[in-house]
């Protein structure tokens, strides 16, 4: 086996082509054994530790934290003989850490070794966290290929627009005219234009991003034609400048120069909103959906909930309504098996399953998810509670795994959590109905001829109305509301 292994970024779900960084729970040197988490990673489905296949010492980390690279990209590079000595071509501390090189989703190729951080390698440039920069002022570097000229500096242009003068470009100012000692006037230097990927270490990629600046809109004032903080800063107060100032007595509108976008923020669509955007317009625009509403009288079910808690056995376990309406789901699919089923579209037919995955969909910081309880028509009440309960947790915390989010046949909102009555849900891809529970509030009830104030819950039923006809979707909620404002209508099921 080599010494130096590359490990490339795995496919953690379902055919999923790509992952995002997004923190490194090593660093350069520190010594890996197997299985040891080395990465956090986020997918289109879920957030993802991965454990180190291999035992030895961190020689490499490729990706920067927030970048986004294909499968099969390799993000970290493993010594596996740490003991032997420095590797051939490595300086005393082997690489310099993240190379500024596989800051791209481009596959790496292999890590740039050189000097310690700090220190200046036999090629004249300086190591530093990142990669390799020449030190400033150095003419060393290699110049870019032009593949066309490079357009005008718009920062320049902008900072003309607002102060009347631009801001310092990346080359050396002309010397002034005059006899440079054999007769002749020396010629100004002409202007280094730069082109493809702007040059920045990652804590200047952070502060243009904190800012809402694009690099490649920056012209930068070293002569390399890396960005360095100054540049930005210099930026911002131009930009917060040109914002601010305007016209006595003007409003808003009438600035001079004044630019709604820098009042913007923009997030990248990417990993679990980007993946839910996807599957609600493609569920929207291929499955027919019908929604029914049934408002139900849930004050037995809240006394049952009471009665329960009470139970010894139901010591320790967070009984919900969610928690019966997953059960009453699960006893009124027998009777309209439809609303668990799937088309195929492909194979034309409809799917028919005789398990039902029981979808709970849970709000999290990194967006909506939908863990799935397995066979939660053969659990009890007890037991759906405490899958419930375990997998919402697990959700909120953001270490829902991919398996836990597919094969799902039937799924529940619980917007009622949020106050809200009811709502027009949209049916998961895969599946042919979806369940939306309302809140509970005190309402006006007719009861038994007299009007009474009953805790009241609104139902919404989603379904594919290719696969579900009015009758059966009607029949299925119609169930479902029974059984919540009667459960004792379970022991008839």
């Amino acid at each position: 086996m080599e010494r130096l292994q590359k490990f490339p970024m795995p496919d953690v779900g379902e055919g999923l082509t790509e992952a995002e960084i997004l923190e490194w729970k090593v660093g350069v040197g520190d010594e890996l054994t197997v299985n040891q988490i080395m990465v956090e990673i986020e997918t289109a489905k879920a957030a993802v530790e991965l454990p180190s296949p291999h035992a030895g010492r961190v020689h490499a980390l490729l990706v920067e934290p927030g970048i986004t690279v294909d499968v099969g990209t390799p993000i970290i590079v493993i010594d596996t003989q740490p003991d032997a000595g420095p590797v051939a071509g490595d300086g005393p501390s082997g690489s310099a850490g993240i190379s500024a090189a596989a800051a791209s989703p481009e596959p790496v190729a292999d890590t740039e070794a050189g000097a310690k951080i700090g220190e200046v390698a036999a090629d004249g440039r300086t190591a530093t966290l990142v990669g390799y920069i020449p030190a400033a002022g150095s003419g060393a570097r290699r110049p870019r290929k032009l593949s066309s000229p490079a357009p005008a500096p718009i920062v320049n242009a902008m900072a003309a627009s607002f102060t009347g003068s631009s801001l310092p470009t990346a080359h050396p100012a002309a010397e002034p005219a005059g006899d440079n000692g054999q007769g002749v006037a020396p010629t100004p230097a002409p202007p280094q234009e730069f082109s493809g990927v702007p040059l920045a270490t990652p804590p200047v990629r952070k502060l243009a991003k904190d800012l809402g600046i694009d690099l490649t809109a920056v012209q930068p004032s070293r002569a390399d034609g890396v960005i360095t903080r100054a540049d930005l800063e210099a930026l911002a107060g131009v930009q917060n400048r040109g914002t601010t100032q305007g016209t006595p007595g003007a409003g808003a509108s009438g600035m001079a120069g004044y630019e709604p976008a820098s009042r913007e923020r923009r997030v990248p669509i990417k990993g679990v909103r980007k993946m839910t955007a996807e599957a609600m317009v493609r569920s929207a625009f291929t499955a027919p959906h019908v929604t029914e509403f049934l408002t139900v009288d849930v004050t037995a079910m809240l006394e049952l909930r009471d009665r329960l808690r009470r139970r010894p056995e139901f010591d320790g376990i967070k009984l919900t309504p969610l928690t019966f309406a997953a059960r009453a789901v699960c006893l009124a699919v027998r009777r309209t098996p439809e609303v668990n089923a799937s088309w195929d579209e492909g194979a034309g037919e409809i799917v028919h399953k005789q398990y039902v995955h029981l979808g709970i969909a849970a709000a999290t910081p990194r967006g909506l998810v939908v863990p799935n309880v397995r066979d939660a028509d053969a659990m009890d009440l007890r037991g759906l509670a405490a899958e419930i309960t375990s997998l919402t947790d697990v959700a909120r915390a953001g270490r829902t795994t991919p398996a836990q989010m597919t094969g799902g046949t039937f799924t529940i909102t619980n917007v009622g959590v949020f106050g809200v009555d009811t709502g027009t849900p949209i049916i998961n891809p895969g599946e042919s109905a979806i369940l939306a529970l309302g809140s509970i509030k005190d309402a006006p009830w007719v009861v038994d001829g007299q009007l009474a104030v009953r805790k009241v819950c609104q139902l919404a039923l989603s379904f594919d109305h290719r696969v579900v006809d009015g009758q059966q979707g009607s029949v299925f909620l119609a169930d479902v509301g029974a059984l919540l404002a009667d459960p004792g209508l379970a022991l008839t099921y």
